[in-house]
């Protein structure tokens, strides 16, 4: 079996598995009934090739006949032509069946055995002409007969230049006959005739190399992209049912969390009112004191209870998209100074320093009020919870490039960096929640980006650890009332003007 080595290269290694040491897997002809998918791709473009230039090799033939009527019998002249068309008639059977069948039932080895074998068989039908047609002592003519060979040697190169088995078997069998032929004739000038046929044998088979190394080297890269796409598309095939797979059971999640708070609502609602009527002792007072206290504990508990399924309700809205928005004119600063008059008792509990920073002069924010109360309660609520006694905390709200802003500041234990993006989810408490057992279910940041990202704003957070954090929110200037993008909103009596003159 004829065999050419040569290194793959890294493109080929990323199409296949590293060949063993001390082989190669370039051949000649193919390892095995298993060949790579670019050596098959090199056995059909050489038979395309062949089919679309059927007609080169019987032209010169033709040629060769009629000018060698001079030298030779017609009869003789006509057998040799009709014996090249008859293995050129083989060679194009062979390649539309192969076309055809694709090589059906038939292994890739046993083609490339049968083509090359009739490349051989017509090289060898057109060296029989140097012995019928040759004229001794004849210069022109010997140079004519090798020129036609010549030729023909360069046709097969251009139409198998990307298959080299087929090239030696028709190619070299035909030079090896013309140097035989010439030095059998033992005259100088029919030995300058050999070499250069033999020159001209080996210029072409190094540019047939170098050729079907390009070919190799494209088909491998065609190879390779094509393995990248069908991976691309398994990926992306997979990475989509992984994300249906997900958003089901995110829904399912939802209508759970959904289905439970509601169901759990129920009878906290009835656990509130006798605890709150045992509390503050409406039907009389308790034969034991210590009862009182109970009560209290379990009324504080179950508010505690509804405030954590009143939160899961919210979110399980916002994450389904059922949050409806009733937007009015909101003042960031009342909303502010409300909620942090909600949460006094808190802070004197912890003797906590508060500072607000709002201006009442700034613009309105076109919002759902209720849903910026619920921002503004969750972030102060949150950085009273993690600010240790003595701390202080900061409210402001402020405008900046026409987006209103919101922004609420602690001295706490701070949030470590590799944290800080986990924090919008659901259910997520940071580790220093945990460590310290601070209460809480982790849905209050969650919530929060939920209704910001409802109104088109976003929420940035900066931390640093023992020092505290700081979280601010800004809305969009189509926002802000007053803006290019959202002029000033009329009164109710413009309003009732412009309905009456309408």
């Amino acid at each position: 079996m004829l065999a050419y080595s040569s290194d793959i290269g890294a493109s080929a290694a990323l199409a296949r598995p590293a060949a063993p040491a001390g082989r190669q897997r370039w051949a000649l002809l193919f390892d095995g009934n298993d060949p790579e998918p670019w050596q098959r791709d090199l056995l059909t473009l050489f038979v395309r090739n062949q089919l679309k230039t059927t007609l080169a090799l019987p032209i010169l033939a033709l040629i060769l006949t009629v000018v060698g009527l001079r030298w030779l019998d017609p009869m003789a002249a006509l057998s040799w032509f009709a014996s090249v068309l008859a293995c050129q008639a083989l060679q194009h059977g062979l390649c539309i069946k192969y076309e055809r069948q694709q090589s059906g039932g038939i292994a890739p080895v046993e083609w490339v055995g049968m083509l090359t074998a009739a490349e051989a068989f017509t090289a060898t039908c057109w060296s029989l002409s140097l012995y019928m047609f040759w004229h001794s002592g004849d210069e022109l003519q010997h140079i004519f007969l090798v020129a036609i060979l010549i030729a023909v040697i360069a046709v097969r190169i251009i139409v198998a230049s990307n298959f080299l088995p087929v090239i030696l078997a028709g190619t070299g069998v035909l030079t090896i006959l013309i140097v035989i032929r010439c030095l059998s004739a033992r005259a100088l000038f029919d030995v300058n005739i050999a070499a250069v046929a033999i020159v001209t044998e080996v210029f072409l088979l190094q540019l047939t190399r170098r050729l079907q190394e390009t070919a190799r080297d494209m088909l491998t890269y065609k190879q390779q992209r094509e393995e990248l796409i069908a991976r691309l598309e398994r990926a992306k095939t997979l990475a989509e049912e992984a994300r249906e797979k997900s958003e089901e059971a995110n829904r399912a999640k939802s209508r759970f969390l959904a289905m439970m708070s509601h169901e759990l609502r129920t009878p906290l609602n009835a656990i509130l009112g006798y605890s709150e009527i045992l509390s503050k002792e409406l039907m009389g007072e308790h034969a034991v004191k210590a009862y009182k206290g109970y009560a209290a504990d379990i009324n504080y508990s179950g508010l505690h209870l509804l405030s954590l399924i009143n939160d899961i309700l919210d979110l399980s809205r916002i994450e389904a998209g059922k949050q409806d928005l009733k937007e009015e004119p909101v003042s960031l600063a009342e909303t502010g100074t409300d909620c942090m008059k909600l949460l006094q008792t808190d802070t004197a509990a912890k003797k906590l320093a508060v500072k607000l920073e709002l201006d009442p002069n700034l613009p309105k924010l076109f919002a759902d009020r209720r849903q910026i109360n619920q921002i503004w309660l969750n972030l102060l609520s949150n950085a009273i919870k993690f600010t240790p006694d003595g701390g202080r905390v900061k409210a402001e709200a402020g405008m900046s490039a026409d987006r209103l802003y919101l922004r609420v500041s602690d001295t706490g234990m701070g949030i470590p960096a590799h944290e800080i993006e986990s924090l919008h989810g659901a259910f997520i408490r940071g580790s220093h929640a945990v460590r310290n057992a601070v209460e809480g279910a982790g849905l209050g940041l969650s919530i929060v980006n939920g209704l910001v990202h409802l109104h088109g704003g976003e929420v940035a957070i900066k931390s640093e650890i023992g020092k505290g954090t700081s979280i601010e929110v800004s809305f969009p200037p189509f926002r802000t009332i007053g803006t290019r993008e959202h002029p000033v909103l009329p009164s109710e009596s413009q309003k009732k003007l412009i309905a009456v003159t309408a």
